[in-house]
């Protein structure tokens, strides 16, 4: 149930802006309802196109990415309305604000250092045809059908890391707003120039650009630092079971590999990416 509502008046660069805050007190709220299902269910963030962030830094990193924010739900005992509208800034003039209980917060984090706020967010269409590459020498990461929200989670915070011109995700297992990858990328989701297609689109896509592909394999490859990525360039991972399926293996410029000295013969796709990427990036480094 909805009670009390306040009209609170706060000055924020030249402007005076009246927010209508309200207060939700029961779990069975529809509301509440909706955030949960909406935490849960990818075919609820489709349907809705909408998702579910929770975090101080997820939510004021996606309005530094241009997301538009709907709704916000806050937990006054954590973080305080004036602290709320400080993360927002000027967005605030769009947004619905709820204030809830501890019990509801505690309920629908999933954090055990609870931070207080959570956000819904509109989505962004992440169509590989709307991808706008801002250089003419791109340094990208493409990673085939990574299934783990971690590993994604992981991929996206090491291309942030390495200002990777853009990351593809090639046949995607799982929707980019999965509130576990926004959660372990720590809202790198937010930060990175993200699109999604097929293997065969995105190779088509690389192609007609004149973007060199390395693709991490085994087989017929070569050590992964005898290689010149200085020039326009994406480097490719697969999963860890299966590596990179054929149609990447043929269509690749070169393939690479991690040389490794111990019994196992791979790792894990976000440290492999990690390795790969940042090797472009001292090379390029080096040459400015």
């Amino acid at each position: 149930m909805f009670f009390r509502h306040e009209y609170k008046f706060f000055h924020t660069g030249l402007s005076i802006f009246a927010s209508m805050h309200k207060q939700i007190t029961s779990n069975q709220n529809p509301k509440i309802k909706f955030l949960n299902q909406l935490k849960e269910k990818s075919r609820i963030r489709r349907k809705e196109n909408c998702f579910f962030v929770e975090g101080r830094r997820e939510t004021s990193l996606s309005i530094a990415g241009g997301y538009q924010i709907k709704q916000i739900y806050y937990c006054s005992s954590i973080i305080s309305y004036e602290e709320v509208l400080v993360i927002l800034g000027n967005a605030v003039n769009t947004i619905d604000l709820f204030e809830i209980t501890i019990e509801i917060y505690q309920k629908l984090s999933h954090r055990s250092t609870t931070e207080g706020i959570i956000a819904i967010i509109q989505s962004k269409e992440t169509l590989l045809k709307n991808l706008n590459l801002k250089t003419k020498n791109p340094l990208i990461l493409v990673a085939e059908s990574p299934e783990k929200p971690g590993n994604i989670g992981a991929i996206l915070r090491t291309a942030d890391a390495a200002k990777a011109d853009a990351v593809l995700i090639a046949n995607p297992k799982t929707d980019i707003y999965n509130p576990n990858i926004i959660r372990s990328s720590v809202g790198c989701v937010f930060t990175n120039n993200i699109a999604t297609g097929s293997t065969s689109d995105i190779i088509s896509f690389l192609t007609s650009k004149g973007i060199n592909i390395y693709g991490a394999a085994l087989q017929s490859s070569e050590n992964y630092y005898t290689q010149d990525y200085t020039k326009p360039t994406a480097i490719v991972v697969g999963t860890e079971d299966k590596g990179l399926t054929d149609e990447w293996l043929n269509n690749t410029t070169k393939n690479i590999k991690i040389p490794m000295s111990g019994v196992i013969d791979s790792m894990n796709v976000s440290v492999a990416a990690g390795i790969l990427i940042f090797e472009a990036k001292r090379q390029r480094d080096f040459v400015v």
